[in-house]
């Protein structure tokens, strides 16, 4: 959401700021509304003046006993037109707040130009591919082979973009993200939350999944959504507080089930766990004051780097251009993993600060320490990181010759000491 007074103050910077990410200027019109709906407001003050004068005539009329009919006729034609008023300024502010909604965040000034994703920028890569010495496999290819990985009893049971996972397969999911919820409570100091998977209109709009997204949300038939990722009520638990700024920077992690109807994918990833309606991941987010939340920026991405390194998996770091940054985002890092089976980066987690572009749709702030200011709070969100496609990649860069999989070393703990998967016998 945007501040109306900062759009009234430049709005060729913020029509140059929309133009970034290829949209039209919108200034103009919402300007005009704002200038319209603010000559209402000043209409309906001068006819409140002049009601207030006309009763206290009025009321002097009838206590020296005078007719006053003229008087109370005028005033009834002057509360009608204060209605009217009324009812044009409510309807303008709620077509001006329709129009900022629809739009998206501006981006941060080092973020890349660029149409879409072909202008993202690698940073830095971390590890090599390793060399296999024989052709590999999709993670599909060695899920189905080794009996634990089934598309077809998932398509039975809820149709495409599904999967059962069986037996170590299973285990093996469920062990990263134990490994990733422990690493960032431990050693990351995030704090642990178990969150609702269904939540009310309003906590997806705090976020900005609605309105625009809600094609993209899966809806229950009482009104509720299943939530896309934990960002959702992780972020929403400051929307309408007032946070200590003491208490600043806030992060909190959930490893959750996420939902999403994927609108707009058809044709993409349509074998294998890539894309799939339900899957698991561990979200992490941040609540700060503004000026640390580029700094949290690094931080949290680096906190989800580090899931990578000790999955033993080669990785690099983009950072998004303008195209091809989300809805909500400032500037947003994506962490893509190398995987042998597709020869291909793919997008394993992205991590974005979203400055206090969902804290003022929330209205979530914080208090100066001396208690004298109230700002808004600034918001990050990333990935930390995403379990089905922390496992494909596991499956693919630690598979073997003869289909097995094995178990990188910090995971195999929470494997009861398991080093490999093979075969079923």
């Amino acid at each position: 959401m945007h501040d109306i007074r900062a759009i009234r103050a430049d709005p060729a910077g913020f029509d140059a700021a929309l133009e970034r990410r290829g949209l039209p200027a919108e200034t103009p019109s919402i300007l005009a509304l704002d200038a319209e709906r603010r000559a209402a407001l000043t209409a309906l003050q001068e006819r409140q003046a002049c009601r207030n004068a006309l009763s206290k005539q009025v009321g002097q009329g009838k206590r020296s006993g005078a007719d006053t009919s003229g008087l109370e006729a005028e005033a009834a034609a002057i509360r009608e037109q204060m209605e009217a008023l009324e009812k044009r300024a409510v309807e303008m502010d709620a077509d001006i707040r329709l129009r900022l909604e629809a739009l998206p965040n501006m981006l941060d000034p080092d973020v890349p130009d660029g149409a879409d994703e072909t202008a993202n920028v690698v940073i830095a890569q971390h590890g090599e591919p390793r060399p296999l010495g024989f052709p590999p496999r999709q993670h599909f290819e060695l899920g189905e082979a080794l009996g634990e990985m089934d598309f077809a009893l998932a398509a039975k049971l809820a149709g495409s973009r599904f999967v059962v996972l069986r037996g170590a397969l299973a285990r093996l999911e469920r062990a990263i993200g134990q490994f990733m919820i422990d690493l960032h409570t431990t050693e990351h100091g995030y704090t642990e939350m178990s969150v609702p998977l269904l939540v009310n209109s309003e906590t997806l709009y705090g976020t900005a999944q609605l309105p625009k997204f809600a094609d993209q949300q899966f809806q229950t038939t009482d009104g509720r959504w299943l939530i896309p990722t934990a960002e959702v009520p992780l972020t929403n638990i400051v929307a309408g507080e007032i946070v200590p700024g003491r208490a600043l920077p806030l992060r909190v992690t959930a490893l959750t089930d996420c939902f999403r109807s994927e609108a707009g994918a058809a044709g993409r990833d349509t074998r294998g766990m890539l894309r799939q309606h339900q899957f698991r991941k561990v979200e992490l987010v941040s609540i700060t004051r503004p000026e640390q939340s580029a700094e949290e920026h690094e931080r949290m991405t680096r906190c989800a780097e580090r899931v990578l390194e000790l999955l033993e998996l080669p990785f690099r770091r983009v950072v998004l251009c303008a195209g091809d940054t989300s809805f909500a985002s400032a500037k947003t890092y994506d962490l893509e993993v190398w995987l042998p089976g597709q020869q291909a980066w793919r997008e394993i987690s992205s991590c974005s600060n979203c400055r206090e572009f969902q804290a003022r749709r929330m209205n979530a702030r914080f208090r100066e320490a001396d208690g004298k200011g109230v700002h808004f709070v600034q918001t990050l969100n990333g990935s930390g990181v995403a379990a089905g496609r922390a496992l494909i990649a596991v499956m693919e860069n630690h598979q073997q010759a003869d289909g097995s999989i094995s178990i990188p070393r910090v995971l195999s703990a929470y494997m009861g000491g398991q080093e490999r998967i093979g075969p079923r016998s």
